[in-house]
């Protein structure tokens, strides 16, 4: 919308060429303050409009310090969130960009999956809240979705490299590389980072790699699963998935950058994406309203996101992860979600195997997921949210330095 204005105004007086990037970090610094202040003015009306239709959190009493308090807290916050963000976006990102597209409707989709569920847990009285299999199959979809798109649409590209040739002439000429369609991703720590989805079938023959979508897409279906409800499993005390999730954005959100420009890619040796740097406005704008979320959401809460906010929290991030190839480094920067996800699964696998094996069940963690089992041992909520922080941004830390570690 005004990304439209601002772009009329650029041709109507001629700018430098120069003013390309400075029109990017102007429209990205306007996203970031104008979704900080919708979330921190209207989000107070908000939480008080939850209040007044008694949203409010309902406590299972799982033998937690200072669990009980909690009672009541208004909770469906993630809307906070999605309309802080959606916003900025709409008023100055590019709407005709496939991946500003792609992410607005996976914010959309995965806060009505969450808003679905948190009203049956809410209103309906049903602590289960949306049956697990419905809440699989959207995420299944969305993931299908996603694939779909980045494989098949046009528009989704990369700029192959720069190279010399040596002409019948003897003469040496530069060649620019043109977008082409790709399955490639970058691989850390390894030299020659390359690393193409299409290879892994092209052992099937000639023309197996035409196929390639059929082992491409249920990748993305796995990732935005697995990253959307270890989000999930992390929203479980004060501010520990909204400051979590911030940095992790906040650090894709430097990929995304330097995807989008030729010269740093290209100095990074990463893949040059077209039309990737647009997506900074929309990272932007959700790191503001995640820190503006944050305001209400620190220890002691007054509001929760509840799942309308931990799965569409997850989802973006997964989707950012593969539109700038680097999903392969969601084991480490999203490491929170990851351990927390594995503290869940290591639970009820062993508890599973011992009550089979020996007729009673025992436990690895006092309580999981992770966060509740430094809960048990006597850890305050605030300072296990402060660690668990510290460690997210040294896991941030890591994933950028990869760019040149190999």
């Amino acid at each position: 919308m005004l990304y439209y204005l601002f772009e009329y105004l650029e041709k109507q007086y001629q700018f430098p060429g120069a003013s390309l990037f400075q029109f990017l970090t102007f429209r990205a610094g306007m996203s970031v303050l104008l979704s900080l202040i919708l979330a921190t003015v209207y989000g107070k009306r908000i939480i008080r409009l939850l209040q007044r239709k008694q949203v409010g959190e309902t406590v299972r009493d799982l033998g937690l310090a200072g669990q009980q308090e909690k009672a009541g807290t208004p909770t469906m916050g993630g809307i906070i969130i999605i309309f802080a963000t959606l916003i900025p976006v709409l008023l100055f990102a590019r709407l005709d960009n496939i991946y500003v597209i792609l992410l607005i409707v996976t914010m959309l989709w995965m806060g009505v999956i969450g808003f679905i569920d948190d009203y049956i847990k809410i209103f309906k009285k049903n602590k289960e809240g949306l049956k697990g299999r419905f809440k699989v199959l959207g995420q299944v979809v969305l993931g299908l979705i996603v694939g779909a798109t980045l494989y098949f649409h046009p528009d989704v590209t990369v700029r192959e490299k720069n190279y010399s040739l040596i002409t019948t002439e003897y003469k040496l000429q530069q060649v620019q590389g043109g977008e082409v369609k790709s399955l490639a991703t970058n691989m850390p720590f390894f030299k020659n980072n390359q690393l193409d989805y299409a290879n892994w079938i092209g052992w099937m023959g000639e023309g197996a790699e035409q196929y390639a979508w059929l082992l491409f897409i249920p990748i993305v279906i796995f990732i935005v699963t697995a990253v959307s409800n270890g989000a999930n499993l992390t929203d479980g005390i004060d501010g520990l998935a909204a400051g979590s999730s911030a940095i992790i954005v906040l650090t894709l959100g430097i990929f995304a950058w330097v995807s989008g420009n030729v010269i740093f890619s290209e100095y990074l040796d990463i893949f040059f994406i077209p039309k990737a740097g647009e997506l900074v406005v929309f990272i932007t704008a959700f790191v503001g309203a995640l820190i503006g979320f944050l305001w209400y959401n620190a220890y002691p809460a007054q509001v929760f996101m509840g799942d309308t906010g931990s799965l569409t929290i997850g989802g973006v991030i997964a989707v950012i992860a593969l539109i700038v190839r680097k999903e392969l480094l969601i084991p480490i920067l999203c490491g929170i979600f990851f351990a927390e996800s594995l503290s869940v699964m290591i639970q009820v696998s062993y508890f599973k195997y011992t009550k089979k094996r020996f007729g009673e069940g025992k436990r690895v963690f006092l309580m999981s997921p992770l966060h509740h089992h430094y809960q048990k041992k006597g850890y305050h909520e605030s300072k296990i949210v402060t660690r668990f922080w510290i460690v997210g941004i040294l896991l941030a830390i890591i994933t950028v330095v990869t760019l040149k570690i190999r």
